[in-house]
């Protein structure tokens, strides 16, 4: 049987981890979010997706979060009628990325407070641990 105070640690610096990742991505999004293509009509920088799973980890016997995979949205990318930019077709079309900076906004809000849950629990948990140990101490 698995001890729950551990698990509970496990589990939370998994979420930790995922949401770290998430993160990263989101910021990688919002810097990208006005690269254009080197040359005229070439694509823009893409907006990077990620996905999470649920994996057993045989140690402990406790299903942990992790990144399943680093994907890319494949929704149109946002023209914009800019003819003296240098990424600008004949037409003096510019693409540019399919990345909305709210959306990434929204998205970056939820990670940084799933990430602080998480912190959280871990906290709690060291504080659960902490107090056991001094219970044990104490009726010895």
């Amino acid at each position: 049987m698995t001890d729950p105070l551990s698990a509970a640690l496990k589990i939370a610096g998994s979420g930790l981890e995922a949401q770290s990742t998430r993160l990263r991505i989101v910021s990688e999004n919002i810097a990208n979010a006005r690269s254009t293509g080197d040359t005229p009509g070439a694509d823009p920088y893409r907006r990077k997706t990620v996905t999470f799973g649920s994996e057993l980890d045989r140690v402990s016997g406790t299903d942990v979060v992790k990144v399943k995979s680093i994907g890319v949205d494949d929704s149109d990318y946002i023209e914009e009628y800019e003819p003296g930019h240098p990424a600008a077709d004949e037409n003096g079309v510019v693409k540019m990325p399919n990345v909305n900076i709210l959306i990434e906004m929204g998205d970056m809000r939820e990670a940084n407070r799933t990430y602080e849950a998480n912190l959280q629990t871990i906290k709690q948990t060291r504080e659960l641990l902490s107090q056991t140990i001094s219970l044990l101490k104490a009726s010895q």
